[in-house]
């Protein structure tokens, strides 16, 4: 196989794309600018819309985020995450330092990262941590939109986490990067 292919999920292989193609697509109009994509090894994954409930957890994370991080953390919602030439991904937060500027995050400066999970639920929790382990990230929350479950996945190894562990939404979680900071997802509103 090539430099230019990726075997995809399905065993086949494909054309394996660059973040700088993909740029290059999107300035010429192949890719619209408003189309949620990740580039997973070459392989360009559609991300399908988000639902309500998707938004409801996504604006409470955020009001509690800016509000409870200390100085010391930054958090970007709906970031895009350039990792690696081939490897694109958006979580829906990613805090980091805030010494460190958002475009030069490697996987091992982020202090958490965390994807608000609905019909995506099976991608975040079975392919999603390798590729963030294989980064580096210490620690990866995967919250059930439906369920209000958070997976919560803490040192990486290799191509996966030693620790995981699925928390109601009545647990205090606490990330721990960063000190000080909890939210329960109880408290949140239903709409």
């Amino acid at each position: 196989m090539s430099a230019r292919t990726v075997l995809a999920a399905d065993g086949l292989p494909r054309r394996a794309f660059t973040i700088a193609e993909l740029d290059r697509m999107v300035e010429a109009g192949i890719v619209g600018p408003e189309e949620r994509l990740e580039l997973v090894h070459g392989e360009l994954i559609p991300l399908t819309d988000k639902s309500a409930r998707h938004e409801i957890l996504k604006r409470e994370l955020v009001y509690r985020l800016l509000r409870g991080l200390p100085p010391e953390a930054l958090c970007a919602p709906a970031a895009g995450w350039r990792l690696a030439p081939t490897l694109y991904l958006e979580p829906d937060f990613l805090v980091f330092p805030a010494g460190v500027r958002q475009a030069a995050v490697t996987g091992r400066d982020a202090l958490l990262v965390i994807e608000l999970s609905g019909s995506t639920l099976g991608y975040d929790l079975g392919r999603k941590p390798a590729l963030y382990a294989g980064e580096g990230a210490r620690e990866y929350w995967v919250i059930d939109a439906a369920r209000r479950v958070t997976h919560i996945h803490r040192d990486p190894a290799g191509d996966g986490y030693r620790t995981v562990a699925a928390l109601p939404a009545e647990a205090d979680l606490r990330p721990h990067l960063i000190p000080g900071f909890s939210v329960r997802l109880a408290d949140f509103p239903e709409d």
